[in-house]
């Protein structure tokens, strides 16, 4: 999966265990990160509302992030879970610090769709090591199912910013958001209560 999705620093397996001791923050977590998906995509539409294809095609992943922070929901509700206070992202915080201020319009927007692609290529390879190592079995099924929905979301991404820059810059740039990414990973804490 790392290979596919181009992460550097690989999450520690253990990370699984400290999310199973508490199941109402990493759902309450894993809850706003959804929501937080969808923002990002009626934002993007709306900064760049002249970039058809991407208002055409992050328009049905703003129902499917939705859809997904319900998904999120009905889990804590089955379980008599409540959805807690949404809490300060660090990851995300940090990753947009990286985002280039000062550079065309195009090259800003490159950097937002990267970024956004690295959430959810991050977002993926979390959800997978839930989808095996998690004890609870429905758990393990739902974050199978939006492991692969989000795989599909990495790579709309990526498809997305070769549609503004050329396929080698998009590259160069990704390679740097990567290797950035990893440094970020190195020098946060893992936390069992937060999705990143």
């Amino acid at each position: 999966m790392n290979t596919v999705l181009r992460l550097q620093l690989p999450t520690d397996p253990r990370w699984v265990d400290l999310a199973q001791m508490s199941i109402e923050d990493i759902l309450t977590d894993h809850a706003y990160c959804e929501q937080k998906a969808a923002s990002t995509c009626i934002s993007l539409i709306q900064q760049y509302p002249e970039k058809t294809a991407i208002v055409e095609q992050l328009a049905p992943i703003v129902t499917e992030e939705w859809g997904h922070f319900r998904m999120v929901l009905a889990e804590l509700k089955k379980r008599n879970l409540l959805l807690g206070k949404q809490r300060k992202d660090e990851y995300v915080n940090e990753l947009l610090k990286f985002i280039r201020k000062g550079v065309s319009r195009e090259e800003q927007l490159l950097d937002k769709l990267l970024m956004a692609g690295l959430i959810e290529a991050r977002s993926c390879e979390r959800f997978k090591l839930l989808s095996k190592g998690i004890a609870d079995d429905d758990l393990k099924q739902f974050y199978h199912r939006l492991m692969i929905a989000e795989a599909a979301h990495y790579t709309l991404f990526l498809e997305l910013a070769r549609t503004i820059a050329t396929k080698e810059r998009v590259r160069e740039r990704w390679l740097e958001w990567l290797h950035h990414e990893a440094q970020i990973m190195q020098n946060l804490t893992p936390r069992g209560d937060r999705m990143h």
